[in-house]
């Protein structure tokens, strides 16, 4: 039998989209601020000489500045005053969530509700502001010899202006998510990836324009990119579900019968995580050679070795992806809090004694489910490198970007089908209150 909440999303239609002015509301201050961030991308540092930048960069593809350029829309090779965009903070959450699982004071905060996530907010925007002025204190060291009058007054103020940049996406992001909607950082990140795709796709439609690839080659890629999006969005939205049941309960003199529900557990819980870190700690190397400037024999083979495309570069490459993922897993669905919670509210897995043998058996289904996922995110993440670099064959959309893409996507949409279905439920429930007025 069909639910109401099912019923109302099948007469989701255009009409009740125009009827929704407060999610229309919502959708145009999300636009409006992701445009803010898109024009402080072009607005470069000062004291920069941005045609010797340029040149700079191009010899850094490879590097941790290469990936960050992706993620920032371009606003790193033109030295903007987002350059760092939003990662110090991205950063400072997942520090701050590594360490709420091992401080008890952080855990004990962690627990306490409303209060103790603003509180958790907090320490997260301070470790922001230092994270931000360390990268950007290294940031104008490697810039100043691309500065129109080097010295510590250019590099002060680049030191200020990317922190000011920073912490203004930090609080861009904050009221997206407020005011907007869908997750503020995430969807900044989303802008500067997006931004980047026309760019992407003018250079495919020119090698074929210039004879380089055939159009047969930029089919094909057209076809592996849509092949390669839906497979992504199967895998993000699969679950296992795990039966939970609650018990009869007995309210004064009626017994009512006890419910069942399911607890949904994600084949990738670590989403984008492992394979940023996993691309970090591959092109460090590479990146420590572009600041230094200097280079050994002993570090050439180790960048020819672990270089992008080959076998040693892809083996390491998938190796920590997968590490990474049963890593982060745990932090993020942890098997003893949630089995305290069954047992908190009278619920239990059908077999499955509560408490300990419940967070074993999640843990247990957790692992299996995992080591799926870590498979998939390596397949995703590896493609773009296989025919990039062995097949020679430009395929830009892909990887952590299209990871990142796709989940945002999806978790936008879910957040605008919620606020349509709200706005029905009100709907029905003012037409039932007028009906009720006119019989009475």
């Amino acid at each position: 039998m069909v639910s109401a909440a099912e019923q109302l999303a099948a007469n989701l239609k255009f009409s009740t989209f125009a009827k929704a002015g407060e999610l229309k509301q919502r959708l145009l201050f999300t636009l409006g601020a992701l445009l803010i961030y898109r024009l402080g991308t072009f607005i470069p540092l000062p004291g920069i000489d941005t045609a010797l930048l340029a040149k700079l960069f191009e010899s850094a593809p490879n590097t941790v500045f290469g990936m960050l350029n992706v993620f920032s829309g371009g606003a790193l090779s033109r030295s903007a005053i987002f350059l760092l965009n939003i990662m110090p903070y991205i950063t400072a959450s997942i520090i701050i969530q590594l360490l709420t699982s091992v401080i008890p004071t952080l855990e004990t905060l962690k627990k306490e509700g409303e209060s103790g996530r603003k509180q958790i907010n907090q320490y997260t925007r301070y470790l922001t502001v230092v994270i931000a002025t360390v990268q950007a204190t290294l940031t104008a060291q490697g810039l100043n010899s691309s500065a129109l009058e080097p010295g510590w007054f250019f590099q002060l103020t680049t030191v200020v202006s990317l922190v000011g940049g920073t912490m203004f996406l930090v609080w861009l992001g904050e009221q997206i998510t407020a005011r907007g909607i869908g997750n503020g950082a995430s969807l900044i990140i989303f802008a500067g990836i997006v931004a980047e795709m026309p760019t992407a796709l003018y250079r495919i439609l020119e090698q074929g324009r210039s004879g380089v690839l055939s159009p047969a080659v930029i089919l094909g890629l057209f076809v592996m990119m849509v092949a390669v999006v839906t497979v992504v969005v199967f895998f993000e939205r699969a679950q296992r579900k795990l039966t939970i049941q609650y018990p009869k309960r007995q309210v004064g003199n009626r017994m009512f019968q006890g419910d069942s529900s399911h607890l949904p557990l994600k084949l990738n819980a670590s989403g984008v995580i492992p394979p940023i870190f996993a691309s970090t700690l591959l092109y460090l190397p590479a990146t420590i050679e572009q600041i230094v400037g200097k280079s050994s024999e002993t570090l050439n083979q180790v960048l020819t070795l672990f270089g992008p495309g080959q076998p040693l570069h892809i083996l390491f490459y998938i190796a920590l992806i997968v590490f990474f993922c049963f890593f982060y897993t745990p932090i993020v669905i942890s098997p003893k809090d949630t089995a305290e919670n069954l047992k908190k509210y009278g619920g239990f897995i059908p077999g499955i004694r509560p408490g300990q043998r419940t967070a074993e058996y999640i843990e247990y289904v957790m692992t299996r489910i995992t080591l799926v996922g870590a498979a998939y995110v390596s397949a995703v993440c590896i493609l773009p490198e296989v025919l990039s670099y062995q097949m020679q064959a430009p395929f830009y959309f892909g990887g952590t970007s299209l990871l990142i893409v796709v989940s945002v996507t999806m978790d936008t949409v879910a957040q605008v089908q919620s606020h349509l279905l709200a706005h029905q439920y009100e709907g029905l429930i003012k037409k039932a209150k007028l009906r009720g007025a006119k019989r009475r």
